[in-house]
């Protein structure tokens, strides 16, 4: 729990908490004489007045006092848990794809705070007024070392072959998976992804893809999400600024770049449109390019059968 205290400082936080690892204490063990333990005591963190929470709900701690859980203990032992108590929440970053999915169509996937939720891809179904579908899958989330099968590894990347187009969800806010793996910003996070792909599959990376920068309700001045944005149109230039282990070779050309928030459905429903309207131009162009081979393929069959014609002539 955050609560907010007139006498407290950010310098205070980290001098105590260098680590930036909270954990709250364990509740008490059942007995024979009590078969139902005693609740853990909440571990409250002071924050100062006028500290945001990033939560997906948001809330500004102004006034003394005011607080705001954003961890949950796990539940007791009881009967409805064969008295086995539940473990508490982990609260790292997700992307928002399954609530995405959830938006666009009537699937119902798993949705939590916190990351992979998705263990197995969820399919959905848009649905437009003129009875056209298209079907969108949502894929479990990639990791850093998926291409080596970290993670859902191949069975994340497998499934990724099979699509006409590739989407990409990542949120502006950028991403810790656990306290082992280094906070990635929403720039260097595209570029894990790419990265991924390349080492795994670089024919990937010709697939048509776009990108849904997520949560922009939590960039209340949208300056985070334009910064991004800027970031990925200068990609080619930029890349050599990260990481040296983030950098692909090969860079993922976006087609286009969405600013949506899942949860508030923000700019979901024109992004539906565009999706759509872009799956039918690649279609087009596909198609005429396939049009375009036959028609030199046929072409060659034309000349090596009119050379064999000219020869049993001349013999």
């Amino acid at each position: 729990m955050i609560r907010a205290h007139e006498k407290s400082t950010l310098e205070k936080i980290v001098t105590i908490n260098p680590l930036k690892r909270f954990t709250a204490a364990s509740g008490g063990n059942s007995s024979r004489k009590i078969l139902l333990g005693s609740s853990g005591e909440p571990h409250i963190i002071p924050v100062p007045l006028g500290v945001t929470i990033s939560t997906d709900e948001g809330r500004d701690l102004n006034v003394e006092g005011d607080e705001v859980v954003v961890a949950n203990g796990g539940a007791p032992g009881s009967p409805e848990n064969d008295y086995l108590g539940r473990k508490g929440e982990a609260m790292f970053p997700n992307a928002g794809k399954s609530t995405f999915l959830t938006t666009i169509s009537r699937a119902s996937p798993k949705i939590a705070a916190y990351p992979f939720t998705t263990l197995r891809p969820q399919i959905g179904t848009m649905m437009y007024p003129d009875h056209r579908q298209i079907t969108v899958a949502d894929l479990p989330g990639l990791i850093e070392g998926a291409h080596l099968n970290y993670g859902m590894g191949h069975k994340f990347l497998k499934h990724v072959e099979r699509t006409k187009m590739l989407l990409f969800m990542v949120d502006i806010n950028g991403f810790q998976l656990s306290q082992d793996y280094i906070f990635r910003n929403a720039f260097e996070t595209i570029l894990l992804l790419n990265k991924e792909l390349e080492l795994y599959n670089k024919d990937l990376l010709h697939k048509p893809a776009v990108i849904a920068l997520n949560k922009i309700d939590t960039d209340r001045s949208g300056k985070l999400t334009d910064s991004i944005i800027d970031k990925i149109k200068h990609m080619p230039e930029l890349v050599s600024d990260v990481d040296e282990k983030l950098r692909p070779k090969n860079l993922i050309r976006f087609r286009e770049v969405y600013k949506i928030s899942t949860k508030h459905k923000i700019n979901t429903e024109t992004m539906k449109e565009r999706l759509r309207a872009l799956l039918d131009v690649f279609y087009e162009q596909q198609r005429s390019a396939l049009a375009k081979e036959r028609s030199r393929e046929l072409s060659k069959l034309q000349n090596v059968l009119g050379q064999e014609q000219l020869n049993k002539k001349i013999v």
